[in-house]
């Protein structure tokens, strides 16, 4: 086994389920997965150690979901615009079915509520949310995976959740 299947082996749960908890959809969180250790591989002689490699990795796979996110919706508002103007090629992006791994079945439908509302809020709101309370990083991990302050964190954490709380409760029928 070379070091980079070891490193992989060590950390590719971690890479996924975080991927996972981004995009809320196991086919894409496997491509992600796949792409941050792409990227990583190609990157390995750049890391400078200045922080653990796990932060490092953490940054680079928000980095990917981000991205892969803002391609996702850049893509629904073409769709959108393609029907509205009634294109004989029309594009249909249809949202993915909620697949997150470990829900009961009778909660399905409130966590995906959950997890629409989650992806409403802007990026670094939804990021600090993913990263406190669902990942259980430290404030001081989120800043330095983040590369922000810890006062930051509080800040963003804080409108984050004023947020979800306003959304879920203007969404019908959530208890």
């Amino acid at each position: 086994m070379t070091d980079f299947e070891a490193f992989y082996e060590q950390y590719k749960n971690m890479v996924f389920n975080l991927c996972l908890n981004y995009v809320q959809n196991r086919e894409d969180a496997e491509e992600i997965t796949q792409d941050v250790f792409i990227t990583v591989f190609d990157k390995l002689t750049e890391f400078r150690a200045e922080a653990k490699v796990s932060t490092w990795l953490y940054r680079i796979t928000l980095n990917r979901c981000i991205d892969f996110d803002r391609t996702r919706k850049r893509k629904k508002r073409f769709a959108f615009l393609i029907s509205i103007f009634g294109s004989k090629n029309e594009l249909l992006i249809d949202v993915p079915d909620f697949n997150h791994p470990g829900v009961i079945m009778e909660q399905r439908e409130e966590m995906k509520q959950l997890f629409d509302t989650l992806n409403q809020l802007p990026e670094r709101q939804k990021t600090v949310i993913i990263l406190l309370k669902i990942e259980e990083k430290s404030q001081a991990e989120t800043a330095l995976i983040m590369g922000i302050g810890i006062k930051a964190v509080e800040s963003l954490f804080q409108r984050a959740k004023n947020n979800l709380s306003k959304n879920l409760n203007n969404s019908e029928g959530y208890k």
